[in-house]
């Protein structure tokens, strides 16, 4: 499933660049009270692209698996008054414990790191998203 078909994402104005960094785009829609990014539009692209991230790594569990945002933490850094771009990464440490317990278990957890930054890469914000993911149970015929 590409992110930015889901609805929410696209009422909120997600969208791709060319190299294929998620994107939010200023505008109105999407303005605070002092005219920058709203702190839970941030929110929504940092968690957008950690749940990318997770189907960049093991595309193999798309459609297979169900995950489930279980627990976030975001600190906001600096205002931001552009538009914003957001850059996960996962430790190969947890890559590898997390292939390990799901092929034990179909099911495991795993914590994607996000780093928001605006149009002139000023850090507005950086997140930890820990993801819980469940192989689907098979159909039997």
């Amino acid at each position: 499933m590409d992110v930015i078909g889901i609805p929410f994402i696209e009422k909120v104005g997600i969208c791709r660049t060319e190299e294929g960094v998620l994107e939010l785009p200023f505008s109105a829609s999407i303005q605070n009270h002092l005219k920058g990014v709203h702190a839970s539009a941030q929110f929504a692209l940092a968690e957008t692209a950690s749940g990318e991230a997770l189907q960049l790594l093991f595309p193999e569990l798309v459609g297979k698996a169900i995950p489930l945002l279980r627990e976030s933490h975001i600190k906001f850094k600096k205002p931001a008054g552009n538009a914003i771009f957001a850059f996960p990464s996962v430790s190969e440490e947890a890559v590898l414990a997390f292939k390990e317990q799901f092929g034990k278990k179909q099911r495991s957890s795993i914590t994607v790191s996000v780093e928001v930054k605006d149009s002139e890469h000023v850090v507005t914000s950086v997140g930890t998203f820990n993801w819980f993911i469940q192989g689907m149970p098979h159909e039997k015929t």
